[in-house]
């Protein structure tokens, strides 16, 4: 195919760019954007924090078993002054991290 003048020339320029613009006509918007539009976002207020319900009774008896623990350890420390080995004593000092633990998160909001 020859081209013979200048008026051809353009013709076919005008051409070659136009095909690709028209076929580009029905996408406005991308697929993924026409996809999420057909699903509305509902939101639902959030959930806050829900008060605990203390057990006095529970938090009453964690209290206890906490000062007995400790009154028992001021003997476990004069034994261990004295060069006597109280066995136990690391397990009661982690039962009174967690009880202490445990009433603090029940009395704190």
């Amino acid at each position: 195919m020859k081209i013979k003048t200048h008026s051809e020339c353009l013709f076919l320029v005008l051409t070659l760019f136009a095909i690709p613009l028209s076929s580009q006509k029905g996408l406005d918007e991308p697929p993924a954007k026409l996809e999420v539009a057909k699903h509305p976002l509902i939101l639902e207020r959030p959930i806050g924090p829900q008060p605990q319900k203390i057990n006095f009774a529970q938090l009453q008896q964690d209290a206890f078993d906490l000062a007995q623990i400790a009154q028992s350890i001021t003997n476990d420390v004069d034994q261990e002054a004295q060069g006597k080995l109280a066995k136990d004593l690391p397990e009661k000092l982690k039962r009174i991290e967690k009880l202490s633990k445990h009433l603090r998160n029940q009395i704190t909001p």
